[in-house]
């Protein structure tokens, strides 16, 4: 097969990484692509958000399998427009994607699907959402309505964060995004992400995950994209993943099966889990970033088999095959994330770490230039390890860490710690 992913950073370079690995594929496009991905696949300029340039492209180049790595592309309908031209292709539709792109419409069918979730106000105009906070106190938390890059997301701990959040996301904080904002409870308990493979019918579980977003050890300082992960994540019991499945994941299929847009893809639903119960936290229609590199890392090759099956309506017979297994991926960032911060530094001693089942350290924000890497994102590299458990996986992690040279660059040194 001849494939092509879209997107160019960490996520992508893990997908492509694994894809590789299947007999099956023949030749690896990833557009726009990064230095590290650029090791191991072509790399092609192309604007992935032109849905038009993607299909002809795929047309020129005989692409059999388009995977699509990001949010923005689903968002703007670039599996549609590869649907209408017969190529085959793992992402939802435009009108599924909604699940992330609009968090009023994903409340919307959680509302529809009677599925547990944080209950909520959703507001397009500033006072009206400001009197939702002053009438419900803190803790609340302000969201962005559309897609922020993962960052419009605002955990107001007293009632003038959560006000000086309203104004900043109607003020244009966000672009777009903020000019509808959803202010929800604040939810105790811990949170975890369940992975699923929906083919417009049925639903696979592949995996758990969990993230770290803020960007201080013990889980201090503002949120980020996410500074690291692992998998699996222990709070999120067989148990817990089948009330999940059954109680928020399923019924939310079904009620966009009844709307008339079936979903086909990746659903990444976020939860919080006390009390053995989960809640939604939020939908994404993509792998998670760091997340989706723990899942890769532990599930290899069989994830062509996987997203092909998904893509074709063929889930029901399609199954994961996991190793009693742990990975963890610690998230290398620029100095300063996530404010401001410079791009351009140069990265070493990256040639020397190995590369191979259980050792990958995947590109985020790179670019070779002269023979060097240098960095050109906050999130620049995601250095990632299998183990028998996850305190070998850790300290592989850590280790790989150790020896690459980045006077501008830094990381989290307690990934993993709630597991632990």
């Amino acid at each position: 097969m001849n494939i092509l992913i879209l997107g160019s950073g960490g996520r992508e370079h893990a997908l492509a990484w694994a894809v590789k690995q299947n007999p099956k594929c023949d030749k690896l496009i990833v557009a726009p692509g990064n230095a590290g991905i650029a090791l191991l696949a072509e790399c092609a300029d192309l604007d992935v958000l032109d849905g038009g340039a993607v299909a002809r492209f795929a047309e020129e180049e005989a692409i059999d399998f388009v995977i699509i790595g990001p949010e923005a592309p689903l968002a703007e309908g670039v599996a549609d427009r590869l649907r209408e031209a017969g190529i085959l292709v793992f992402g939802p539709s435009k009108d599924a994607a909604r699940l992330e792109a609009s968090k009023s419409f994903t409340k919307e069918i959680c509302d529809a699907a009677n599925a547990p979730t944080a209950g909520y106000g959703h507001f397009t105009d500033a006072e009206a959402a400001k009197a939702h906070v002053r009438t419900n106190g803190s803790p609340i938390v302000v969201k962005a309505d559309g897609l922020a890059a993962g960052k419009g997301v605002i955990v107001a701990m007293d009632e003038q964060t959560a006000l000086d959040a309203i104004d900043d996301m109607f003020g244009g904080a966000f672009g777009g995004a903020g000019a509808e904002v959803v202010i929800e409870e604040f939810m105790e308990g811990e949170e975890a992400s369940l992975f699923v493979l929906v083919d417009g019918e049925e639903v696979l579980s592949i995996g758990t995950a969990q993230d770290h977003k803020r960007v201080g050890e013990g889980d201090t300082g503002p949120n980020t994209g996410g500074m690291g992960a692992y998998s699996p994540a222990p709070v999120l019991s067989a148990e817990i993943e089948a009330k999940a499945m059954q109680e928020i994941v399923k019924p939310t299929m079904k009620a966009m099966a009844e709307r008339g847009m079936p979903y086909q893809g990746v659903l990444y639903a976020g939860l919080m889990i006390k009390d053995g119960q989960p809640r939604l936290v939020e939908y994404n229609v993509r792998f998670g970033d760091p997340e989706c590199q723990v899942l890769m890392m532990r599930l290899g090759g069989q994830v062509l088999d996987l997203l092909q099956a998904a893509a074709e309506g063929r889930l029901a017979e399609a199954q994961v095959n996991w190793s009693d297994d742990h990975a963890i991926t610690v998230v290398m960032a620029a100095d300063g994330y996530p404010g401001a911060y410079e791009k351009g530094t140069e990265i070493e001693g990256l040639d020397a770490l190995p590369e191979d089942s259980k050792n990958m350290v995947f590109h985020a924000g790179t670019k070779a230039e002269d023979g060097k890497v240098l960095a050109t994102g906050g999130r620049v590299l995601n250095v990632t390890a299998r183990g028998s458990d996850l305190q070998e996986a850790r300290d592989r992690a850590y280790d790989m860490v150790d020896q690459i040279t980045w006077p501008q660059g830094f990381c989290r040194r307690d990934i993993g710690w709630r597991a632990l």
